[in-house]
């Protein structure tokens, strides 16, 4: 039985961020755009090397209605090589230092689960830590955002590095996320962090059954109270289960990012920022 957006109100959920200075409302879900500053993400159309890329491919975001660039440079995907922190710290400084200089009242979310990594992304100004490890691949994330006034993205599925990838059958999928997600809450909240946004972590440890039983019930996370992040765009869940290729799997992922929405999802990150617009335009 399908669930219509007028129906899942019973499990209401926090509809603001206040991140430093502004408060984002977010009654109207917004669209995050993803920059990844690598040269081996899974879909090519997001790779931007360059500092001239990174820029070029923000504002062409800008256009089409991004609220938030959401910027890493630490490829996870299954297969992906090992960054040193070296590494990812030489691919993401510039492009952050340029992106804060050339779009100032942009929200910029940085996608890193190394602290250090962190601290300099704070000096230089962003709003958001994207943090796929959830504080467990680098302790010290919470102290670092603590105090900070940025908001914080807390994703289920990746403790590890080199398991973050690994699946098994669980029968008791949304108990273990929400049990998950509680403790982990609990924790920021002891450490002063209060603006959470919740990523159920799609294509992490899940099987593909698992990632469209997850979509399918989104709605049962709003119990948590906080806003849900939906990255779905372009993943395995679409392509492997159409057989087609990333590049090809802009039309599932419209699909999805539609159910998502329906479902309370309160941001969706993409890599199609107009056609993601299209669809909270369309359901607004």
């Amino acid at each position: 039985m399908s669930i219509s957006r007028a129906e899942i109100t019973h499990f209401p959920k926090k509809n603001s961020l206040r991140i430093k200075d502004k408060l984002i409302d977010l009654r109207t879900p917004k669209i995050m755009g993803v920059i990844n500053s690598t040269p081996d993400s899974f879909f090519t159309g997001s790779r931007k090397v360059t500092v001239k890329e990174v820029l070029n491919s923000a504002e062409k975001m800008l256009l089409e209605g991004v609220d938030i660039i959401d910027i890493g440079a630490y490829s996870t995907r299954p297969g992906a090589e090992f960054v040193d922190e070296k590494t990812e710290l030489e691919r993401i400084l510039d492009p952050l230092l340029n992106l804060r200089r050339e779009f100032p009242e942009i929200l910029i979310s940085l996608d890193t689960f190394r602290s250090q990594v962190a601290i300099k992304g704070i000096d230089l100004g962003i709003d958001i830590i994207n943090d796929i490890g959830s504080f467990d691949i680098d302790k010290k994330m919470c102290d670092v955002v603590s105090g900070s006034g940025i908001a914080y993205i807390l994703m289920h599925g990746a403790s590890s590095i080199k398991t973050m990838h690994k699946t098994s059958e669980k029968s008791s999928l949304f108990r273990d996320i929400c049990y998950f997600f509680s403790n982990k809450i609990k924790h920021l909240h002891n450490k002063g962090i209060t603006e959470i946004i919740i990523d159920p972590g799609f294509g992490f440890g899940k099987t593909m059954d698992q990632n469209h039983q997850l979509l399918n019930h989104l709605e049962m996370l709003g119990i948590l109270n906080l806003p849900i992040l939906a990255g779905i765009s372009r993943k395995s869940m679409i392509y492997k289960k159409l057989d087609i290729i990333p590049e090809d799997s802009m039309n599932g992922s419209t699909v999805l990012n539609t159910i998502a929405t329906l479902k309370g999802a309160s941001i969706l990150r993409v890599h199609d920022v107009k056609e993601a617009k299209q669809i909270i335009d369309l359901l607004s």
